[in-house]
């Protein structure tokens, strides 16, 4: 069980939702909010909703306020998740003469910005606003080379609670990633002192921290214990028993085998067993090893009773997928962990397709960093023109983020090339709600 995380503390996303994340580096090369996204295309394969990625590199609640109009607001926004602080509570100083007083200062400026922010929020009208405490700043992890920011995450904390006090004040919603993570940090590093979360920098989470992050987000939705479907069958009696989230229909027992229609109301969850984003070393599906999301929130359950003592081998659309035994059969199985059924393929070409339009918007991320955090401080947001490549120009030996980043931008710099890019995006994302409807599965279990 995953420590901290709870029941539902705030509500699931509806048909036409446009959810956007306003964060910093965190959100922006992160994989957290397409992996929640990633589960809406497959448990509600109807429900056609979008999720923004509203997160720049290195932003304070101070250089959120400061984007708020250009950069999120106009998303139009039906929900706004907003999470900050790892920038916010400072770095170095924590490690020098007066970490106490260090880390009350950067409480303070962050405090200060964030109220400013929360005088925009509501200004906003049908808007919902979730506040989500941040990802921990792990010190405890075990680094070669790594000298943790004693009590850093203290005033991360802090912060936290400020934003869960600000929320209740205002009737906004709030979910917590700080505290269940550090929880599963500590747990793990008992047996593994050099494991971490938060990747290799202590700060940004790796893949499997980022399915850990959508696990208790979508847990805080209220979805553990919601499976994709459950079958249960009585093979003597020729009969479905139990139908949750799908249909049974022609069952039948001819010779060696017992056969069934399925046809389900959502996808199993695809879990990417590949490293994605720069410089990351482990899957989204390392995360199941640390919690519980395919027994809460990925079981598509087939239990079989009445069958002859034996072995059965199971064939969906003619595809061989395992072997069970009937025992095993009447217990249950999960389908959803079988990555050969059909409807497991299905939703990898989904998954697959989220990943390139994640891709796509990771460099829409990178000119908006140009533009607020580079153009806007000196007097040139959107200006798009020779004079502002020149002053890029400028600062591209003596900064490295900006040389990290003018190569993107002198493509992005021009409209077309954008909207080029958006339109690829919505192909992808048109796509994706093409071939993420369920079809009809012949179900065939074949006594060997």
């Amino acid at each position: 069980m995953c420590a901290g995380a709870s029941a539902q503390t705030i509500k699931p996303f509806q048909d036409g939702e446009r959810a956007v994340f306003l964060g910093n580096s965190i959100t922006d090369g992160g994989h957290y909010h397409s992996y929640i996204w990633l589960y809406y295309m497959t448990r509600f394969p109807n429900m056609n909703i979008r999720v923004f990625n509203g997160g720049i590199g290195g932003d304070t609640a101070g250089d959120m306020l400061e984007r708020l109009d250009g950069d999120i607001f106009c998303l139009e926004p039906t929900t706004l998740m907003v999470t900050f602080g790892m920038n916010d509570s400072g770095y170095f100083e924590y490690n020098g003469d007066n970490p106490k007083a260090f880390g009350e200062q950067k409480y303070q400026e962050s405090v200060s910005n964030f109220d400013k922010m929360a005088a925009r929020f509501k200004e906003l009208h049908g808007t919902r606003l979730v506040m989500v405490g941040t990802s921990p700043y792990d010190e405890t992890v075990q680094m070669k080379d790594n000298t943790p920011f004693r009590t850093k995450n203290e005033t991360i904390k802090r912060l936290v609670a400020y934003q869960k006090q600000v929320a209740a004040e205002n009737g906004w919603e709030f979910t917590d990633w700080n505290e269940p993570m550090v929880a599963i940090n500590q747990r793990e590093q008992v047996k593994d002192p050099g494991f971490t979360l938060c990747g290799s920098d202590r700060i940004h989470p790796d893949n499997d921290g980022h399915m850990v992050m959508a696990y208790l987000f979508l847990k805080a939705q209220g979805f553990a214990g919601k499976p994709v479907a459950e079958m249960e069958l009585d093979a003597r009696a020729r009969k479905a028993v139990k139908a949750e989230n799908c249909s049974l229909s022609n069952i039948e027992r001819n010779g060696r085998d017992f056969s069934f229609d399925y046809l389900a109301e959502a996808l199993p969850y695809p879990l990417d067993t590949i490293p994605r984003g720069w410089m990351q070393r482990k899957s989204q599906a390392d995360a199941t090893k640390l919690v519980p999301f395919m027994d809460e929130m990925n079981q598509e359950l087939l239990k079989v009773s009445g069958l002859k003592a034996g072995n059965y081998k199971l064939l969906i659309d003619g595809q061989e997928v395992n072997t069970y035994t009937a025992a095993e059969l009447e217990k249950g199985v999960n389908l959803a962990a079988e990555t050969k059924t059909p409807q497991y393929q299905q939703a990898l070409a989904v998954m697959h397709l989220n990943e390139i339009r994640w891709e796509i918007e990771r460099t829409m991320r990178e000119y908006a960093w140009t533009q607020f955090s580079f153009f806007q401080k000196h007097g040139l947001l959107f200006a798009n023109d020779r004079k502002a490549l020149d002053v890029m120009d400028e600062y591209v030996e003596k900064d490295g983020w900006v040389k990290g980043h003018r190569d993107n931008y002198t493509r992005h710099m021009f409209q077309t090339v954008r909207d080029a890019r958006q339109e690829e995006m919505d192909v992808m994302i048109d796509k994706i709600y093409e071939i993420n409807k369920p079809v009809t599965r012949r179900v065939v279990l074949r006594r060997m």
